[in-house]
This record gives C-alpha cells, sequence and structure tokens, in this order.
C-alpha cells in the first residue's frame, strides 16, 4: 500500500500562505491520484482537493477553490497543497490520501491565528 508523509504546517498570520507536502514511497507514484483531507478539532474530516495521474486533472471543496492549489511532482513522488489567503477557519489537521486506498500519512498540523 506505501506511505505518506506530510509537511509543512505550522501557525500562520490570516491572509498568510503556506505550502505543504506528502513525500509518497512504496508504490507507483506516476499512476495514483491523490487528495488532501482536514479534520478541525470536533468536525469530520473533510475533502480539499484532488489530483489525479494526468497532472491537468484537479477538484476542489468550495472553501478551497479560488485560494488553495493542488500540484504534484512525478519525480520527486511529492503532492502538494499551496494555500493562500488562510482564514482562521482553515485551521485543522491537513491529512494527504493515495485515492482508492487506505494509505493515509500522519497530518500536519495548520493554525491560522493571529
Amino acid at each position: 500500500q506505501g506511505h505518506l508523509v506530510e509537511s509543512g504546517g505550522g501557525l500562520v498570520q490570516p491572509g498568510g500562505s503556506l505550502t505543504l507536502s506528502c513525500v509518497a514511497a512504496g508504490f507507483t507514484f506516476s499512476g495514483a491520484a491523490f487528495q488532501w483531507f482536514r479534520q478541525a478539532p470536533g468536525k469530520e474530516r473533510e475533502h480539499v482537493a484532488t489530483i489525479y495521474s494526468t497532472h491537468t486533472l484537479t477538484d476542489y471543496s468550495a472553501s478551497a477553490k479560488g485560494r488553495f492549489t493542488i500540484s504534484r511532482d512525478n519525480r520527486k513522488e511529492t503532492v502538494y497543497l499551496q494555500m493562500t489567503n488562510l482564514k482562521p477557519e482553515d485551521t485543522a489537521v491537513y491529512y494527504c490520501h493515495r485515492m482508492n486506498y487506505e494509505t493515509w500519512g500522519q497530518g500536519t498540523q495548520v493554525t491560522v491565528a493571529s
């Protein structure tokens, strides 16, 4: 099934930016689709963005569209989530997921606060 390791989370002020990374290993990266999810305290895990094996095909939640960009680098076997204009409601643990498999990263905390 392989594994995923996220990084890049942290504390950022409202309006700021962060880029999360998800490094994959143990499976054929180029043929896989990936997703970012997030889970805020007391809330269910929710989908943020998806990128398919074709780099140009992506999908975003309504809250992410226009502010977040998902991308991938097949040579580095890494998926990215660029987040801009961050809001306090974006505060959550962000998880990388290999679509159609039960492969999740350990999560990285993003906190948006002044």
